[in-house]
């Protein structure tokens, strides 16, 4: 039971790995014990976060944009020149676009859309025969897609292609764990409230009094809460859990 939320030996990728929550999550498994490649599309950012990450542990930088299929193939490539099996994959690379919906456009659809749904997809099937290879009946392989709140209720601002692409996201993710189960994968969602990201900056820079107010435990999240659910998923504590949604917001989509 001591090492029942161990990541020793698990090699992990994390897209949008370079800040934000995808940097929290890629701290937290580093931190206890995994070999952790992160992606981004910004290749000098990355690498600096690689750098600072690298204190804790193997941390390694592969660019990549994942809006379109080809960018997903050459990662998976990427991985597959470097590891024989991949333990955990995290999807967390997104996109957003607000705007009125009078004026919203048409290629803010296309681009959220391929960033936040097909870029897991397609990610995810392109390394299934590394997270086959990574994976036992005991001990299966995982993927775990960064979902939002805003895919489980309606947000307060114009982001009707954000919130669309969460919540396909978070269906998608139980497609996925049934089809994926028998090859021992399982595939879990998360969907997080306000956290310091850079797309949430502008947010919480006009509205944080606003936010922390209408959250029943009257703050905004915190990288340990992120890192958190997300080594519960990936280690022995989350082995027998797929298909499930959880929400890491302080309350606000379940109860406000």
């Amino acid at each position: 039971m001591k090492k029942l939320f161990s990541l020793e030996g698990k090699v992990a990728l994390v897209t949008g790995g370079s800040r934000g929550i995808g940097a929290m999550i890629a701290r937290g498994f580093l931190e206890y014990g995994a070999k952790v490649y992160v992606s981004a599309r910004k290749a000098a950012e990355l690498e600096a976060t690689a750098a600072e990450l690298g204190k804790l542990g193997p941390c390694i930088a592969l660019p990549a944009d994942l809006s379109n299929e080809a960018g997903c193939r050459a990662l998976a490539d990427a991985v597959a020149a470097r590891e024989g099996a991949l333990h955990v994959l995290v999807n967390n690379a997104g996109a957003n676009w607000g705007a009125p919906l009078a004026e919203y456009p048409d290629a803010a659809f296309d681009k959220v859309m391929s960033t936040n749904v097909k870029g897991p997809f397609h990610l995810t099937r392109f390394l299934l025969p590394l997270l086959e290879k990574g994976g036992s009946a005991a001990d299966p392989a995982r993927v775990i897609n960064i979902g939002s709140i805003d895919g489980l209720h309606v947000p307060t601002f114009e982001t009707y292609a954000y919130s669309a692409s969460k919540a396909a996201l978070h269906h998608l993710t139980r497609v996925m764990a049934k089809r994926l189960a028998p090859h021992h994968v399982t595939v879990n969602a998360v969907a997080p409230g306000p956290f310091e990201s850079k797309m949430m900056a502008e947010t919480l820079r006009r509205f944080e009094d606003a936010i922390v107010s209408t959250c029943p435990l009257r703050r905004i999240g915190e990288p340990e809460d992120m890192a958190g659910v997300a080594i519960y998923l990936a280690s022995r504590a989350g082995a027998y859990v797929t298909g499930a949604l959880i929400p890491v917001d302080g309350g606000i989509a379940t109860t406000v």
